[in-house]
Formats: C-alpha cells, structure tokens, sequence
C-alpha cells in the first residue's frame, strides 16, 4: 500500500501564486506554506505521472492497479517482481496472439524465466491407404515440457491457471517437468 510520506518536499509555492500585496504579510506566506506540505506528494505524483503508468518503473501497487486495465486478474504473491512487470508490459501482444502455440510460449516465460517446449499432437488421423488402421491419435493434447533449470519458484496451481488461459480452450494439456 502507498504510505504517507514525510519527507516529501515541497517544490512548488502556492503563496507565489498570490497578489504581491499578500505576498508580503508573513501570516499569509505561512499560511500557504501549510498548503505547500500538505499538497507536496499530490504534486510529486502528477508531476512524474509517466513513471506511474509506465510498468517498467510503477511502484507494486500501481502495477495491480495497471493489470487491471489490461484484464490481467492473475497477479498475485506468488509471481516475482520482474514478471509481473513483464505480463502488464506484454499484456497487449499475449492477447493478440491468446489460443496459440506460440502466446502460451510467451506467457509461460515471462512466468518461469526459462523458454518451455510445447509440442501438440496435431488432434487428426488420416491415412493414405483405404480401410487400413489410422496412425497415431486424434486425442487434441499440448504437452509442455518444462527445463529443470527454471530460475524461479513455480506454483504448481498458478502454472496450470496461466495454461489453461493462455492454451486453445478445446485442448487437454500436460505438463513434464524435465531434469
């Protein structure tokens, strides 16, 4: 949560502001400076608003608060700083391409840090010869093949959530940890 900040120093004067007539009664002057303080971290937000709505440099609670413009309902403790920043930055993009191989390859690495591999089983039988046995299986599955090396903790609950949002919806999935 954001806290009050003490230290906050005040860069703009509103008894500048006045006629010079008040400008010189020093119970006026004090009295604006009043306002001066008081107003210092109001002025110090709006005056680095960019910084705020950036997710590169957002402070944590601004970063929950940008997700939610983007419809990312899936921050929480468990993701490390850097990937939380990371999924507001590409939000747009991970949309674009939601449903593919390619979107469950990204989301997935911003989460664990390390590029998975996903292989789909294609989901269709056929064969060349006339009555023969179909090869293969037309069960529509992804398996995702996960490093051992993964630089980041991985919630078991979590990474199932972030795959079955980010997979095809009529497809199973399962997951291989590799070591």
């Amino acid at each position: 949560m954001r806290a009050a900040n003490d230290e906050a120093i005040a860069t703009y004067s509103f008894g500048a502001l006045l006629p010079a007539i008040y400008q010189q009664d020093n119970f006026t002057m004090r009295f604006m400076s009043a306002f001066d303080a008081v107003l210092a971290p109001v002025l110090s937000v709006l005056g680095n608003q960019e910084y705020y709505t950036d997710p590169s440099f957002a402070p944590l609670d601004f970063l929950s608060w940008l997700a939610s413009w983007v419809g990312i309902e899936e921050l929480d403790e468990t993701w490390p700083e850097e990937s939380k920043r990371d999924l507001v930055k590409n939000a747009t993009e991970l949309f674009s391409i939601r449903g593919t191989a390619e979107g469950l390859k990204k989301h997935l690495y911003i989460y664990l840090g390390v590029e998975p591999v996903i292989e789909e089983s294609g989901g269709c039988r056929y064969s060349e010869t006339p009555n023969a046995e179909l090869p293969g299986t037309d069960a529509s599955i992804i398996t995702i093949r996960i490093p051992s090396n993964t630089p980041r903790s991985i919630h078991k609950k979590k990474l199932d959530n972030i795959i079955t949002v980010s997979k095809p919806a009529h497809m199973a999935h399962k997951v291989i940890f590799e070591s």
